[in-house]
């Protein structure tokens, strides 16, 4: 910037002006005019040049304030770009953690799946093992059922043309004894293994007119537990009557009746063509209860069924007899309790008379009281009876007759003892 030239005004006349150099010191002197012109050349310059530095200045101040907002825009872009690169990283880290976590739930999936897959042929495999096992053990079975049944067949027939063989060779009394024998034969071979306590003899009784053939009784804990009247029926083919099974069964349901049996059977062969007895066991129990009619062929399988069937309720019919048992005993506690009652109630009633009487004899004279004190002497003599029958009275004599109540008491006993 320039100096700035200092004007004076001049001391001489008004239409002159005195300038003085600001370097040399020189005064000098010039008109209105002049001084007007210089005035305006130094006004001009210094506001062109004071323009021009305002306008570097401003230049200058525009060019720090562009570069400071450069620098600023720049970094707040470089601070942007930052956070946008750790937003970028961030995602790519999850995009990472999630392609992973997809990677390895897609890896999870697929053994699942895999074991899945083993494991259904390992079940499948299996179960065609399985089946193709299955198979040739019903193959074997089958083929030992055929040989069973062929040689069950061949046996019966076997049995069948021995019975036929032996028929034409027999009497009629014969033939019913044979069938006795062979029941009885075929009883005392099972005998020992399945039946140790059984009794298994001829019915000899007939003081009822009649007896069956065979009693059959079992027992478990001195305890019986079945009873079964047996009945064998057989005739020839040449017989000229022929019999029919029903024929018998009014009969084996009175021997069963006298004998005391719960069960009643007939072993026949009888009617040999029909197919109703012919198919096994034969419950007839629609006529006479519990009746059965069989081959002789069934004659031990019919007797373990029903043993089998009769020891399943053997527990409820030893504890039905307990309870009878028992029933006795409290019976005759009862009957020897009422006894003590009413010897009891007639000293009692006896006692209760005279203190009414003495009542009344109060009630009518006073010339009465020595008839009161006689009727309340009496009184107390029953009274006194009474008592000392009631202290006579004790569990023992109770009990004499009667060990389920000696029982009940001594345990009453024994539990008050262990109690103290």
């Amino acid at each position: 910037m320039f100096a700035k030239i200092r004007i004076f005004k001049p001391q001489i006349a008004n239409d002159m002006k005195e300038l003085k150099c600001p370097k040399c010191g020189n005064v000098f002197v010039v008109d209105e005019a002049d001084y007007i012109s210089i005035a305006n050349q130094v006004r001009n310059n210094e506001f062109h040049n004071d323009l021009e530095a305002r306008i570097r200045e401003m230049e200058k101040t525009a060019r720090s304030q562009r570069e400071a907002d450069t620098l600023r825009v720049r970094e707040e872009f470089i601070a942007k770009m930052g956070q946008k690169e750790q937003q970028i990283a961030l995602l790519k880290a999850e995009l990472q953690k999630k392609d992973d976590q997809t990677k390895i739930a897609l890896l999870e999936e697929k053994n699942r799946v895999q074991q899945e897959l083993q494991a259904k042929d390992a079940a499948i495999a299996q179960l065609n093992g399985r089946v193709a096992s299955e198979r040739q053990e019903a193959k074997i079975r089958e083929n030992s059922l055929k040989e069973q049944y062929d040689f069950q067949l061949k046996q019966k027939q076997d049995e069948v043309n021995y019975y036929k063989d032996l028929k034409t060779k027999m009497s009629t009394k014969m033939v019913g004894e044979t069938l006795e024998i062979h029941c009885s034969t075929e009883f005392n071979r099972m005998r020992t293994a399945m039946f140790p306590n059984a009794y298994f003899e001829k019915d000899n009784d007939a003081r009822g007119g009649s007896k069956g053939d065979f009693i059959f009784r079992d027992f478990q804990d001195g305890t019986e537990y079945i009873s079964i009247m047996f009945e064998m029926k057989n005739e020839m083919d040449q017989t000229a009557t022929k019999h029919r099974n029903e024929d018998f069964f009014e009969k084996l349901h009175k021997d069963r009746t006298e004998k005391g049996c719960e069960y009643a059977v007939l072993v026949s062969l009888l009617e040999p063509e029909s197919e109703y007895y012919n198919g096994g066991i034969v419950d007839v129990s629609y006529r006479y209860p519990k009746m059965y009619v069989v081959r002789p062929q069934f004659f031990m399988p019919l007797i373990s069924l029903l043993t089998q069937a009769s020891k399943k309720g053997l527990e409820y019919k030893q504890a039905l007899i307990a309870a009878q048992r028992q029933s006795i005993d409290v019976t005759n506690f009862e009957a020897d309790l009422a006894d003590f009652k009413d010897k009891f109630a007639r000293n009692y009633r006896i006692a209760s008379e005279k203190f009414r009487t003495a009542i009344e004899e109060i009630d009518k004279s006073i010339s009465h009281l020595q008839k009161i004190k006689d009727a309340l002497i009496g009184s107390e003599n029953n009274l006194r009876l009474a008592n000392d029958k009631a202290e006579g009275l004790t569990i023992k004599k109770l009990t004499r007759n009667n060990p389920t109540m000696k029982e009940k008491f001594e345990q009453v006993q024994q539990t008050k003892a262990e109690n103290e």
